[in-house]
Formats: structure tokens, C-alpha cells, sequence
């Protein structure tokens, strides 16, 4: 029997079966099309992990207040929560900013100094992280957080960039600097030089930035910048030599676990700590972009494997027709078997039925995968408003992405799936004795 009358014989099996085998399909379509979405979604999920926390910089560390055992050399979770602190809580209203209650010493100018000493330190600048305040323009009122920025430094040390004006200065008590989204937030488009009120004292804003695209605890977008002594008026918990973090240029970032070492022998020192009684943590963005990143993949693997269920079930399913499709065929097979018909063509009749089911569950279920990628995409850009995750912060990543890879390895992972189910069904059919076979109702 040559192998195209085998697959057209197959074919014409699974057209007789009709409903059996479209029930039979549909349980691997379900299964890949499961698949192709939690995949879909834990690449799209990675990847705007990966863009919000590229734009930190790796050569700027951040030096906090408090500390916990359970981070390692290079930061760890409280370390990642101080850090997301200051990076991405300066946006939306109320959303995701983590509070973290500590009873540490403040770091203040005597740490910046020490820090600066440190080996491979380039440039140290002290920042104030703010709550929210009522900001008022033309007689509409928002809610923004605030950061307090070393004037000095902050243009050098910055990952942001602006689209008009310029960073702060010296002496800018009254100046502002607002990210990219806070003049949409108004009626009237605020622009350079247009005046605002921050909880009742007037300022200028005399630069506006790019759009950044970072978010995830917040929204660099939509944040105001102001020099540290202005946002200490606007800050209860902080005294006049105090500052809520230093972050800290480096001369090399491939050398970073040395100069963290470094940094942390000059603060033993400074606050006269420690390693027992540590009351600081030094955080780099690389270490943190490798902890969230294996947290994605372990994520993405955990949702893969719940899909996979669906697969498994499947293959049950086929399995369970297979079987039915010996049984009834029994007597064909005999008839087969007499005329000639080896064990190894029965066994490929039976295998490559079984390879159709898994193949063409594995195509409907692509398509029927990618339809349900496209709506959550749909609707998760439309729940974080076009595509900006809380208020703004991821503009053009996709909120689950598919690549022609995961498609491939889909329909060839449904296919074997339906060789291997039908196997054991194929050498049950391949092994019946002729005269058994042909004494079969």
C-alpha cells in the first residue's frame, strides 16, 4: 500500500467518523489555541518588563534606607520595591505606589559624601520621592506625584529626555519640569513657560519631557520635577539635610558588584553599621532586570503548563477514538491482512489518522489561538488606555506577542501529540491475527 492511498485512506475514515472526529479535534484545538495565548501573553508580559526596565540606566545604582537579609549582594525584593519606588511611582493618581514604613536613619549629605569617595563613582545626587499634590492650572485641579531632584546632577544622571525647554538649575526654586503626558491632563495644553499651582505656590514649567514609555508602579510621564528644596516643603517626613534615596553614576557598569562592595564599606562607616546591623541597600537595575526576568519566565512557564492540561486531555480524547476506530474496524483490518496488507502498512493507516486529528487540531487551534490573542490585546490596551499600563506607561508593546516560532512549534508539537496518542491503538490494529480478525461482528 503506497503512503498516498494510506493518507487518502485515512481521510476518507475520519470524513465517515464525521462528528466523533470533529469532538475529537476540537479537544486539541482548545489545547493550542490555550497554548498560543498564555505563551502569547507571558512573551508579551516579559517584554514590557524588559522596555520599562531598560530605561533605568545600568550605570546608575540607588542607595535606600533599610534593609533585608533575604536580597543578596545585589538587592533582592526589598531592594526592587524601594527601587520601583523611585522610578515608577511618580504618575497616576493613587495607582501602585508601594509604601514601606522604616525606622532607619535617612541618608543625608554626610552619606553623599562617603558614597562619592567610594572607588568607580563618578557622580552622587540626593532625590526625594513625594506623595501626591494638587496641581491646579486655568482652574482645573489634577493629583501628580512629585520627585525632588538634585539640580546639579539630575541632567547628567537622568535616562529622560526632554522634548522642549530644559532640565532644572541651579537656584529654580519656582521651576518645574513635567513629564510628557501632564499637559494632556488638562483642558488648556500646558506648554513651556505656563504657569501652575503645586498645593497653593506658584512655579513655571520651563521644560517638558519625552515620552518615556516606563510604568509599572507608575508613570515617569506623568510626574513633576522639582529641585529638593521645594519638594522638602511638600514633604512631612524628611528633614532639611535629608533625602528619601542618592542614586549613584558608576564609571563602569561591568564592574558593578565591585563598586556596590565598594559603596557599602564607605556607608559602614558613614552610619556606622555593620553587615549585622545594616541599615541600607544598595540596588543596581541590572540584578533587578535578571530577578524580574526570571520571574517572567517562571510566570510564563506556570501559565504554559496550565494550558497544557488542555492538551492532555486532548490526547486522551484521540487516544480514546483511536481505539473505538480499531474496535470497529476489526474485521477490516482482517480482510486487509488477507490480501496481502503488512503489519507495518496497518500500523501507518492507523498513525497517520491519528498525525490528521493532531495536525489539523493544531491549525484551527493556531487560528482560533490567535483570534483570542488579538481580543486580549484589544481589551487589555483598551483597560490600560491605548496601550499606556497604569495611565501611560507602555505606549507601543503589545500586550501579548506571537511569533512565527510559537506558531511552527504548535502545529508540530499538536502533531506528534496525535502520533503518540494513536500509537498504542496503531499496534493493537497492526498485531490482530487474520482469522481472529475476520471472525469479528
Amino acid at each position: 500500500m503506497k503512503l498516498n492511498d494510506i493518507f487518502v485512506l485515512s481521510l476518507n475514515n475520519l470524513t465517515h467518523r464525521g462528528l466523533r472526529s470533529w469532538l475529537t479535534i476540537l479537544g486539541i484545538i482548545v489545547g493550542v489555541a490555550a497554548v498560543i495565548a498564555m505563551m502569547s501573553i507571558g512573551a508579551g508580559m516579559s517584554s514590557q518588563v524588559e522596555d520599562q526596565m531598560s530605561g533605568m540606566g545600568t550605570d546608575i545604582l540607588t542607595v535606600s534606607t533599610g534593609f533585608t537579609m533575604a536580597q543578596g549582594p545585589a538587592g533582592g525584593f526589598e531592594a526592587m520595591r524601594e527601587r520601583f519606588n523611585e522610578e515608577f511611582s511618580r504618575g497616576a493618581p493613587g495607582r501602585g505606589i508601594i509604601e514601606q514604613e522604616t525606622d532607619d536613619p535617612a541618608l543625608t549629605y554626610t552619606d553623599i559624601y562617603a558614597v562619592s569617595q567610594a572607588a568607580g563613582v563618578e557622580l552622587v545626587a540626593g532625590t526625594i520621592s513625594g506623595t501626591r499634590v494638587e496641581v491646579w492650572y486655568l482652574a482645573e485641579e489634577v493629583s501628580l506625584t512629585f520627585e525632588g531632584v538634585d539640580p546639579a546632577a539630575w541632567e547628567y544622571m537622568t535616562t529622560l529626555t526632554l522634548a522642549s525647554g530644559r532640565f532644572l538649575q541651579e537656584g529654580d526654586t519656582t521651576n518645574v519640569v513635567i513629564g510628557s503626558a501632564v499637559s494632556d491632563m488638562f483642558e488648556q495644553e500646558l506648554s513651556v513657560n505656563s504657569q501652575i499651582r503645586i498645593e497653593g505656590k506658584m512655579f513655571t514649567v520651563v521644560g517638558i519631557l519625552e515620552e518615556s514609555g516606563t510604568g509599572g508602579f507608575g508613570n515617569t510621564d506623568r510626574a513633576i520635577y522639582m529641585t529638593n528644596t521645594m519638594a522638602r516643603e511638600f514633604t512631612d517626613d524628611l528633614e532639611d539635610d535629608e533625602f528619601s534615596s542618592l542614586e549613584v553614576k558608576i564609571s563602569n557598569p561591568d564592574q558593578v558588584d565591585q563598586i556596590i562592595e565598594n559603596i557599602e564599606n564607605v556607608l559602614y562607616a558613614s552610619r556606622m553599621v555593620d553587615e549585622d546591623t545594616k541599615d541600607f541597600t544598595v540596588t543596581s537595575p541590572t540584578s533587578m532586570i535578571e530577578t524580574v526576568t526570571e520571574t517572567m519566565e517562571t510566570i510564563s512557564f506556570f501559565l504554559v503548563g496550565i494550558a497544557a492540561i488542555s492538551l492532555i486531555v486532548g490526547a486522551i480524547g484521540i487516544a480514546n477514538t483511536m481505539f473505538m476506530s480499531v474496535m470497529e474496524r476489526t474485521r477490516l483490518i482482517g480482510i486487509f491482512k488477507s490480501l496481502g496488507t503488512r503489519n507495518s502498512e496497518i500500523l501507518k493507516l492507523f498513525l497517520t489518522e491519528s498525525a490528521i486529528i493532531g495536525f489539523m487540531g493544531g491549525l484551527l487551534g493556531v487560528f482560533l489561538g490567535l483570534i483570542l490573542v488579538g481580543f486580549i490585546s484589544g481589551a487589555g490596551l483598551s483597560f490600560m488606555g491605548g496601550g499606556n499600563m497604569m495611565g501611560g506607561g507602555l505606549t507601543n508593546t503589545s500586550v501579548a506577542i506571537v511569533t512565527p516560532e510559537l506558531i511552527i512549534f504548535s502545529l508540530l508539537f499538536s502533531t506528534v501529540i496525535g502520533i503518540v496518542s494513536g500509537l498504542i491503538p496503531a499496534r493493537q490494529a497492526a498485531k490482530l491475527q487474520i482469522v481472529e480478525a475476520m471472525r469479528s461482528e
